[in-house]
């Protein structure tokens, strides 16, 4: 529950420094007081956004901290895994917004982000404005009421798994299905650069070799005519290389008896006269197969020229980034002649996660349609006396696709008269009526989750005299059942109810306007009440009808 409430430069607050107690309190003030004020800045402990226009005029920064006591509410876990320390007596909020647009939180003196303010606002305050009547008119709203009354969390998260499990199908599905027609729109173009490719015969390090070759055979009368010459030299039968210099190792050879040193000579021409040899074999071999080919030659150029206009064409420099193009293309056209077995194997996948996914629904659905059933009966009990004695309220159900929340589609239907047809609640009720039945809502819901904290801002719209009462009783038994209920209200039946009374006022000083509230006394009380019920000029009979109310 929300214990204390400290307000520093926000809008019109120079300082507000008050403690809140548990049980039922209101709030009251004339309109444009400042009660907005401080619901605002409650809800920036809550993770509304900030605005810098709400710092008070020069002020260099705005102040919100609240003390809120938290122990049974099960909230240590989130603590935990926030790495923030958890005490359940004293959980201490703050927001701090600067002039230069900085803001920033903290929870018991931890930085704190303000996704984890949500989260722990969600767990601690459910603020009620006017605004919020609009909620009736939306699906998903009426149907998180009936979840909540069913309390079906572990049955909605295994459900969530299952469509998210069939969600993934069905995108592998789509983006395959969109993949293989975009493919299949330029196979032709696909399968000519692939044959294109292939009829290249591409391989690693073939352009060097095509290159070197068509050097050679361009060359080739040259290349020819210098082997020839070089055979002449080595190989003449009178003057040849390799014949003179055995000749020269023999003459050596027959001299070592006599002068023995000459003999390693000797063998090193011996040595050099066999690698001779075998380089004459060779280049004699050399000048029978070098022939000018001219058909050869433009072969191999032809090949070059496909080479080089296919590395212009695809951007690249090399034969290697050709091949890894080809078998790109190659794996695509691979990909459009198995697209049918592919789309058949996810289809299969998307229809078993369905299946799956329609049997959890089916579960979720059994339990929102026994909650309906509750829900039905309580907004009954609660709608009779308030003031609607032929009351019909129903929870229609109806069927839709498998979506993110299930198949169900919710829609609140209200009647306040036996000759009127129900009509969705949002469409036909007016706005006392809507008042009421979000009153009855709130009771009702906030039963069911443990809420430590309800506020509502002006519920009582629309309505008066006796109404005001029962629904102020409502909100008594609500505090009663160990919430804490604050109401902002304009009403002396309610404001008479509150076992705690606000009081906010504005005042002008020398410095601009100030806004304040008060807790009052019981004699003040009386006054206030008096004062809501006659207006400024407070007769005696209107303080006997405030003592009457205070008595009730």
């Amino acid at each position: 529950m929300l214990k204390h409430l400290y307000i520093r430069n926000y809008a019109l607050i120079d300082e507000l420094d008050i403690d809140f107690p548990a049980g039922f309190s209101v709030i009251t003030g004339e309109t444009g007081a400042g009660k907005s004020i401080i619901l605002g800045a409650i809800g920036l402990l809550v993770g509304n956004r900030a605005d810098i226009k709400s710092i008070k005029p020069g002020a260099k920064k705005c102040v919100i901290e609240a003390q809120f006591g938290i122990a049974g509410y099960g909230l240590e876990p989130l603590f935990t895994d926030n790495d923030i320390d958890f005490d359940p007596d004293e959980c201490i909020v703050r927001r701090e917004l600067s002039a230069t647009g900085k803001s920033r939180s903290f929870v018991n003196d931890s930085p704190a982000p303000l996704q984890f303010l949500r989260q722990l606002g969600d767990k601690l305050i459910d603020i009620h404005s006017q605004h919020q009547n609009l909620l009736l008119q939306k699906e998903d709203f009426q149907l998180g009421v009936v979840d909540i009354i069913a309390h079906d969390d572990k049955q909605k998260e295994l459900y969530s798994k299952s469509f998210n499990e069939y969600e993934k199908a069905r995108k592998a599905l789509t983006d395959l299905q969109k993949s293989i027609e975009k493919a299949r729109e330029n196979e032709e173009f696909l399968r000519f650069q692939y044959n294109e490719l292939q009829t290249a015969q591409l391989s690693n390090g073939i352009q060097e070799e095509l290159e070197q070759e068509s050097a050679a055979l361009s060359h080739s009368e040259d290349i020819k005519s210098a082997l020839f010459n070089a055979d002449n030299i080595l190989n003449a039968d009178v003057d040849g290389i390799v014949g003179r210099t055995g000749e020269a190792a023999d003459a050596l050879h027959g001299i070592e008896s006599v002068y023995p040193k000459v003999k390693e000579l000797a063998d090193r021409l011996d040595s050099a006269k066999v690698e001779l040899a075998d380089i004459a074999a060779d280049v004699s071999a050399d000048t029978d197969n070098v022939d000018f080919d001219p058909a050869r030659l433009d072969e191999v150029n032809a090949r070059l020229d496909n080479i080089y206009s296919l590395e212009q064409k695809h951007h690249v420099n090399t034969v290697s980034e050709l091949i890894k193009i080809r078998d790109e293309i190659e794996k695509q056209l691979d990909g459009i002649d198995d697209g049918d077995n592919q789309l058949g194997e996810l289809q299969k996948r998307v229809d078993d996660t369905s299946a799956v996914c329609k049997k959890e629904a089916t579960k979720l659905s059994a339990l929102r349609k026994k909650s309906a059933t509750e829900v039905e009966k309580q907004m009954s009990s609660r709608l009779i006396p308030l003031g609607m004695p032929n009351v019909r309220f129903k929870v229609d159900i109806q069927k839709k696709e498998l979506s993110a929340d299930g198949t169900d589609r919710i829609l609140f239907l209200f009647s306040a008269n036996k000759s009127t047809d129900l009509m969705p609640v949002a469409e036909v009720a007016s706005g006392g009526e809507i008042a009421r039945v979000m009153l009855s809502l709130k009771a009702m819901i906030s039963g069911a989750v443990n809420l430590p904290t309800i506020i509502f801002d002006e519920i009582d719209t629309g309505v008066s005299g006796a109404i005001a009462s029962k629904m102020a009783q409502l909100m008594k038994e609500m505090a009663d059942a160990g919430r804490q209920v604050i109401a902002i209200t304009h009403l002396p039946q309610i404001a008479a109810m509150g076992e705690a009374h606000y009081k906010v006022e504005k005042e002008e000083t020398d410095t601009g306007t100030t806004s304040h509230m008060r807790r009052l006394t019981d004699d003040e009380r009386i006054s206030a009440i008096a004062a809501m019920l006659s207006g400024d000029n407070i007769t005696e009979a209107a303080l006997q009808n405030a003592r009457e109310l205070m008595r009730k």
